[in-house]
């Protein structure tokens, strides 16, 4: 893929430890991203009007964006109290063991529960941060029960309760 004139830069685009492939974004791309991270509804006429390119050229574009792996999905951000899950809580988890079959058990073991609706294996004093949505403090109970307590590798985890979102959808 050819980069584009204005302002190309190329970027490494990873899948867990694997380079996907290299891809070229420039400046017509970079803007459509913003506006479609805000909004993936808008119209491609609308989108085209505000980034300076025709609607085909717009379409052309996302469908190379979503091709090419950079953008990975489209969704619908429900409120979380229509779902019957209000509570949003973070937590700091430490494991005793990290080699790979741990690790990539206990990613298993998250990736299979409901209540997690993000988790990160990050650097630092923990080794995951999670963020799970549950409709109160019993169903967080009954989690740390049967994720944390039940679980032999879990040397030991920290709850942060959000108490209303600031930033973000």
């Amino acid at each position: 893929m050819a980069p584009y004139s204005c302002g190309a830069t190329l970027v490494s685009v990873f899948v867990g430890r694997f380079t996907l492939e290299n891809v070229t974004l420039d400046t017509f791309d970079r803007a459509l991203l913003a506006a479609v991270q805000v909004d993936n509804q808008t119209s491609a006429r609308a989108l085209a009007e505000r980034v300076g390119l025709s609607e085909s050229a717009v379409l052309r574009r996302l469908r190379r964006l979503r091709k090419d792996g950079i953008i990975i999905a489209d969704l619908a951000v429900v409120h979380p109290a229509v779902l019957g899950t209000p509570l949003t809580i973070h937590v700091l988890v430490s494991l005793e063991r990290e080699t790979s079959d741990l690790l990539d058990a206990f990613s298993r073991r998250l990736r299979a529960r409901p209540e997690v609706r993000a988790a990160w294996y990050v650097t630092g004093d923990a080794d995951f941060v999670l963020q799970l949505r549950l409709a109160g403090m019993e169903a967080y109970e009954a989690f740390t029960r049967e994720v944390f307590h039940d679980e032999p590798n879990v040397r030991a985890f920290r709850t942060i309760i959000a108490m209303r979102q600031i930033v973000g959808t």
